[in-house]
């Protein structure tokens, strides 16, 4: 299956500039679309990034700087065929997790993976007629766009698929559950667990 991966190259992660330099942001980013583009291609399907700029990846990359929405429904138009839209900061996606969400798809017109927070963060759109929108709480409209068109909906719940990783306490979860390149950068540039004062989880840096 065609999956395409949104991906924000001029200015990416900008909520983690707290932690990260801007040139960090942009590795760390990158390192994370490597590791969903390695989970989708590894799953055996075919990954294509759509990003804003040119980004080094080892798959097809469309440069389109137009809104994410725009962007992605302007694809799910042009092809008669099933499309998978996977976002780019999933760094604890394993092809386990891309075929869940895939083969949810097999009796549904859309499956939907949610995100922490009402987001939307793996979708297979198998009907003609529905389009995504990624704005605001986008899971619940794009349960409410399916129901507008007639398409069947699959939730697909994963906590794989559903941590996006946006916040310096979302780094957490890289460390504890990621098995890619995104975890292991964030060790090599001195990141590690710290049980804090209270015992609540969160991240220190080394040096």
């Amino acid at each position: 299956m065609r999956i395409l991966v949104p991906f924000e190259a001029t200015e990416p992660k900008t909520r983690l500039d707290g932690v990260l330099a801007t040139d960090e942001r942009t590795a760390f980013a990158q390192a994370m679309l490597r590791d969903v583009v390695r989970a989708c291609r590894d799953a055996g399907h075919d990954p294509e990034v759509v990003a804003t700029a040119e980004v080094d990846v080892c798959v097809p990359v469309s440069v389109d700087d137009r809104p994410l929405s725009e962007a992605v429904n302007a694809r799910l138009a042009a092809t008669g065929d099933p499309v998978g839209v996977v976002v780019a900061d999933l760094a604890l996606l394993t092809p386990g997790a891309v075929d869940r969400l895939v083969a949810a798809a097999a009796d549904a017109d859309v499956a939907v993976a949610p995100g922490r927070g009402g987001g939307t963060n793996g979708l297979v759109v198998a009907h003609p007629d529905f389009r995504v929108d990624f704005h605001g709480v986008s899971f619940r409209d794009h349960l409410a766009a399916a129901d507008a068109v007639g398409a069947e909906v699959t939730v697909v719940d994963s906590m794989r698929l559903s941590t996006d990783v946006d916040e310096p306490a979302d780094l957490v979860e890289v460390l504890l559950h990621g098995e890619g390149e995104a975890a292991a950068w964030l060790r090599e540039v001195g990141f590690e667990l710290d049980a804090g004062a209270e015992g609540r989880v969160g991240v220190a840096r080394r040096g």
